[in-house]
């Protein structure tokens, strides 16, 4: 499947994308725009243009311990090898089962996990999940870490349609 071939992409990407204390091994991410609590950024990768708008949570539980960084992402290929795919990532790995869950207002979207990453399965239902963000105020995320720590996050969604119109226009 496509997006477990792009998570090393999406790591790499905010590996260097947001972690500004490595030194770069590779071309660092354009930040283009800031829409209230999203960033979107651009990065040219020999011939494919990849633009993404990434967000931290406003709220983690428990509070007791370390989730390390925790991102939500939508990101666009300009060659169209992913095209608005939502995609959580985790600073630890993830357990498979039970799968990470997405939930805006009463709809929800699991998705399974490729080490640090969850991303939604089916094409049909990212699209129903990027249209819920652009509709919704906040989402929130729970997940199992491997070690078996129940965490939950919130993320705000504001800024987040013309994060993604940006994204269209760039990519």
């Amino acid at each position: 499947m496509k997006k477990t071939c792009l998570t090393s992409l999406l790591t790499l990407i905010l590996a260097f994308g947001l972690n500004f204390a490595q030194p770069a091994l590779a071309q660092q991410p354009t930040v283009i725009a800031t829409y209230k609590d999203w960033i979107v950024y651009k990065l040219d990768l020999g011939g494919d243009t990849v633009c993404y708008a990434v967000t931290e949570p406003t709220d983690k539980s428990p509070r007791s311990v370390n989730h390390g960084d925790v991102f939500f992402m939508v990101s666009s290929w300009s060659s169209g090898v992913a095209e608005g795919q939502p995609s959580f990532l985790a600073g630890y790995d993830l357990r498979e089962a039970p799968e990470p869950v997405v939930r805006i207002g009463s709809d929800k979207w699991e998705m399974y996990t490729s080490e640090k990453e969850g991303f939604v399965e089916r094409d049909t239902d990212e699209r129903r999940l990027v249209a819920a963000m652009k509709r919704g105020s906040d989402m929130r995320v729970s997940a199992i870490s491997a070690r078996g720590t129940a965490t939950n996050y919130t993320f705000s969604l504001l800024g987040i349609t013309d994060s993604l119109n940006r994204i269209e226009k760039d990519c």
